[in-house]
Order: structure tokens, then C-alpha cells, then sequence
């Protein structure tokens, strides 16, 4: 549910903007919808804004703008904007689900008493939201996980597994950018880099993006993976405006 407005310090020169203190569609819009208008508005001072589930982070020159100031243009800003957001983009990610690669639908299947073929059918049918960058460099975290497979996530970390593994946890699913040890369950893997410095974009997906995966075999992603590892962008891309 959204609620009021809360504005909140983080030091000096950071002021966050709260709509609500869950993961909900409406209070995303609300969010990604000033992160636009404060973007377009080009408000002096204003050094970075920062989209998270439920609110802005705005970094700004406190001797350019100072709080009061801001806040009040906010306020404006905010008032005068329609809080709906239309994703720009569906992007299509591939996904490989081989056991080998997705270690953890057999469990995933236990705990939600579904079958491993189901597990796949549910993540691959639905549509996921891009809420936010976190924790990682292209770290992106997708709401929209069907209820069936709303599970917790690990209670103990696991050893580190490869970058571009597909994960689920905490009703929500995404795609690790980095090999790093987690506490997520591994359902797969995508030949796709969510995340490259060489490239432009940098970050493959935008904030506010709808997604979904698409299964593909072993064979496939051998194939797909080395061209994308050779910079080619193998997911597709939909406008939606």
C-alpha cells in the first residue's frame, strides 16, 4: 500500500525519499516516476538519484541546494506527476535449466511439492519486473515470482557458484553477475551478461523493465555463450512505448 511521503537523511548530502515499507507495484511506480520527472527537470544541485523497491535516494551540493529547497521541489515535483511507470523494454533472457546447472530445482520441487518439469514451466511463464540494482554490480532483482514458487531463501550461505546463474529466494528471482558465495537457490543459467564494462550498455537491463527467461538446451547455451562471452547481446528486446 502506498503511503505518505517520508523524507530521511543519509548524511549531509543524500536525502531519501520513502513511499512505503513494502515490495509493491504501485509504490515502484511511485518511485521510478520522480526518478524520471527529477531526471527531465535537470534540478541544480542534484548530483545522482538512486531507485530502490520503495524509494529515491537523491545525492545532491548542499551549497548548491539545500534541504529545505530540495524538499520542497520534490514535493512539487512529485505532485505534479502521474505515478504510473510503463516499461520501456521486455527483454527476453535465455535460460539453461540442466542439472548442472540448475542444482537446486530438485529441492526447490520438494519444498513447493511440485515437479522439477513444473518448477521450470512457472519460472519461464511468468513476467518479472526489474525493481532495482543492489548488493552487486548488475545485480538486479525481478519481482513477480509465481506464488508457487514463493520459498525462503538458503538458512546457511552456499560455496561460490558461477557468474550468470539464475536464482530464486525471497519471492523474488535474478541473475548473479559475479561468482560470489550466496544464500540463494540456483535454478540455472543464462549465457547472457547482465552486466559487462566493455559494453554499451554497461547494464544490459533498465530499472523499471519487464522480463522473463526463456529455456533453452545445453547445446544451445554453449552456442549462445560464446557469443555473447565475444560482446553480442543474445537476449531479445521488445519495446513497449
Amino acid at each position: 500500500m502506498v503511503q505518505d511521503v517520508r523524507f530521511l537523511d543519509a548524511g549531509e548530502t543524500a536525502l531519501v525519499v520513502e513511499f512505503g515499507t513494502s515490495v509493491d507495484p504501485q509504490i515502484n511506480d511511485r518511485v521510478l516516476a520522480l526518478d524520471d520527472a527529477l531526471t527531465k527537470r535537470a534540478l541544480e544541485g542534484v548530483r545522482e538519484t538512486v531507485p530502490t523497491y520503495r524509494s529515491l535516494m537523491i545525492h545532491y551540493e548542499p551549497l548548491v541546494i539545500d534541504r529545505d529547497a530540495l524538499v520542497r521541489a520534490v514535493r512539487e515535483i512529485d505532485k505534479g506527476t502521474a505515478h504510473a511507470h510503463a516499461a520501456e523494454s521486455l527483454w527476453t533472457i535465455p535460460c539453461c535449466y540442466d542439472p548442472e546447472m540448475g542444482e537446486d530445482i530438485g529441492t526447490v520441487a520438494q519444498m513447493t511439492g511440485l515437479t522439477p518439469e513444473r518448477v521450470v514451466a512457472l519460472h519461464t511463464g511468468a513476467t518479472y519486473r526489474v525493481y532495482m540494482y543492489g548488493f552487486a554490480p548488475g545485480f538486479c532483482y525481478l519481482g513477480g515470482v509465481p506464488s508457487e514458487l514463493a520459498v525462503s531463501r538458503r538458512s546457511t550461505p552456499r560455496h561460490p557458484h558461477p557468474a550468470n546463474t539464475v536464482m530464486l529466494g525471497g519471492g523474488l528471482t535474478l541473475v548473479s553477475t559475479f561468482s560470489m558465495p550466496t544464500g540463494w537457490w540456483l535454478l540455472g543459467r543464462t549465457p547472457e551478461r547482465m552486466f559487462a564494462l566493455e559494453r554499451d550498455p554497461v547494464f544490459l537491463v533498465g530499472v523499471g523493465d519487464a522480463l522473463r527467461f526463456e529455456a533453452i538446451d545445453r547445446a544451445t547455451f554453449e552456442a549462445i555463450d560464446a557469443r555473447a562471452a565475444a560482446g553480442e547481446i543474445v537476449a531479445k528486446r521488445d519495446s513497449l512505448r
